[in-house]
């Protein structure tokens, strides 16, 4: 106890400035509590729930989201995915394993979710209690000079003290604020404060943005979307296993899909004639389609480039499109073992399509079709063959032939898009002793080695004039459809709607305070105005100026 004393007289000699209980850092100094496991718990949550914290995580958040934009993912593109991993072999492994083709559903993008989530609502819930009691909480005090503060006028008006006071009151009332009359001594004061719904658009934002979060959230387990082919004249019945791709939220139930079908009746498209500017463009699409509930009744619609078809709550919306040639195939005693519509994938915005025919069984040989659809057919400079317009004007197939294994037998999932020809023999096309197939609408073509026939279809509809349609209606066309299934779209609108006023409210109320005292000098009052914002509020001086001016109007009227 003596040297402790005897520091203290040294450090007061040494400096008469220091107060008497200075320690210097090389001096005892003050101990600092332990925090323990549950002080660090609450230092964490303190943290975790600042309104720092939740910025930091939004911004986060929005980081995270960036490579959803880059990479494709499997549950709005799984065909891109899979042409990612063929184009880059190497990579797909390590980006597989960062979970880049499932941004919104890895591991690390969840927990920057899950935190958010958590750290509003723990801004939230104290604000709203705070909030809740400053409601209910009277208007403070007068100050006692009111002319400490920067916003300040004062006036000597000719009239009743009371009568100053109660007009002032309810001037204020008139124009929102809270009033409080406060009297004290011989002065009697008004105390008025209004902007409270500042805070409430301040927290209506943050849980708008939590319902956000939660509707996305949980939508997202609730969602699927599919997307399948249909070609004209084909059904499509709504069931997992009519989807040429499928990508469903945990929560959905193998019977989940509403009970319909779908069938497309006729795909209008118009194009830009020649001698245009944008010859060839496409000008509108339209998939026609009839809809046929599960107690027999129907309905008409169309599906168009964004104008989706809403169906049982589900979007159909068009992807693509393209045409189908109609294939037959036929053995060497002329009987038939394939005949199909098949979708041809167009490469360029004049429809050049390529497509596959894969034919398992009825020939000696499993054989395989490779080929190009032309619409309109034409030649390059270099002999190679190209469409010269997206329209039906010169029709042309040609098709590369391969006989052998298609690699279809041992159970090994396969495209029907593609086709391996490793292991076949090609007996038609660039290396084989036969040239490539080359076939127009109606025309019959034979298989090298007398294997049998191809033939490309007409579907020119019966009875209809060919002199004056010409080729327009003898090919199939097919869509590409999507169907998507998201329950939490509205919540989300509405949400949203709510986050949008909540913000707007936040940023344009302003939170401020106004006084008038009214002090007795003589015959008449000394009025004294003062205001003070919570924050920047640059109109603070002249509300305190026009209150003075309309409570002056208000004892002479």
């Amino acid at each position: 106890m003596s040297s402790s004393r005897s520091d203290l007289t040294n450090n007061t000699a040494a400096d008469p400035r220091r107060p008497d209980d200075h320690y210097d850092s090389a001096g005892p100094g003050i101990a600092q509590p332990t925090l323990g496991v549950v002080g660090w718990l609450r230092w964490g949550w303190r943290q975790l729930t600042s309104m720092r914290t939740a910025l930091v995580l939004l911004l986060l958040l929005a980081i995270a989201a960036i490579p959803g934009s880059i990479f494709p993912q499997r549950m709005a593109n799984p065909n891109g995915v899979t042409q990612w991993e063929s184009d880059n072999p190497d990579l797909f492994p390590i980006v597989d394993a960062l979970q880049l083709f499932d941004v919104y559903s890895s591991a690390w993008f969840s927990a920057i979710y899950l935190l958010l989530f958590v750290s509003l609502i723990g801004c939230i819930l104290p604000r709203t209690k705070h909030h809740l009691s400053a409601l209910r909480a009277r208007p403070p005090r007068t100050p006692a000079r009111l002319g400490r503060l920067a916003d300040f006028r004062a006036e000597t008006l000719a009239a009743d003290p009371e009568r100053a006071v109660a007009a002032a009151e309810a001037r204020l009332r008139k124009q929102g604020y809270r009033v409080e009359r406060y009297d004290s001594g011989g002065s009697r004061s008004v105390s008025a404060e209004r902007g409270y719904l500042r805070e409430t658009g301040n927290l209506l934002f943050h849980t708008a943005l939590v319902g956000i979060l939660v509707a996305v959230g949980l939508g997202g387990q609730l969602a699927y979307t599919g997307q399948s082919v249909i070609i004209e004249g084909t059904t499509f019945v709504n069931s997992l296993l009519n989807y040429s791709s499928m990508n469903k939220g945990r929560l959905v139930a193998d019977d989940a899909l509403a009970p319909y079908s779908m069938t497309l009746d006729s795909f209008d498209v118009t194009y830009v004639p020649y001698g245009q500017n944008g010859a060839g463009q496409a000008g509108d699409f339209s998939a026609n389609v009839t809809v046929r509930e599960a107690d027999g009744s129907s309905e008409e619609g169309a599906v168009r480039v964004n104008h989706p078809l809403r169906v049982h709550g589900d979007a159909v919306y068009l992807l693509g499109n393209g045409y189908a040639p109609t294939i037959t195939v036929r053995d060497a005693d002329g009987e038939v073992v394939y005949r199909d519509s098949v979708p041809f994938l167009p490469q360029d915005d004049n429809l050049t399509s390529l497509g596959v025919v894969k034919v398992p069984d009825g020939l000696e040989q499993q054989l395989g079709l490779v080929g190009f659809f032309y619409p309109t057919q034409a030649e390059l400079g270099t002999g190679a063959m190209t469409s010269a317009y997206a329209d039906l004007y010169n029709p042309v197939l040609t098709l590369r032939a391969y006989v052998g294994d298609l690699g279809i037998d041992d159970g090994t999932p396969r495209s029907v898009y593609t086709l391996d020809p490793s292991g076949m023999e090609e007996i038609a096309g660039p290396d084989a002793e036969a040239s490539s197939l080359e076939l127009s609408p109606g025309q019959t073509v034979d298989l090298p080695g007398g294997r049998g026939s191809v033939t490309f279809e007409d579907e020119t509809p019966e009875g209809a004039d060919v002199d004056e349609i010409g080729y327009t209606e003898s090919v199939k066309r097919f869509v590409s459809l999507q169907v998507h299934h998201d329950a939490s779209t509205g919540w989300v609108l509405a949400f949203a709607i709510l986050l949008v006023a909540g913000l707007i409210t936040a940023l344009l109320v302003p939170r401020r305070r106004l006084w008038v005292k009214v002090t007795p000098d003589g015959d008449g009052a000394r009025v004294e105005y003062a205001g003070l914002a919570r924050g920047e509020d640059p109109a603070i001086r002249r509300a305190v100026d026009e209150l003075a001016a309309q409570h002056e109007k208000d004892l002479r009227g």
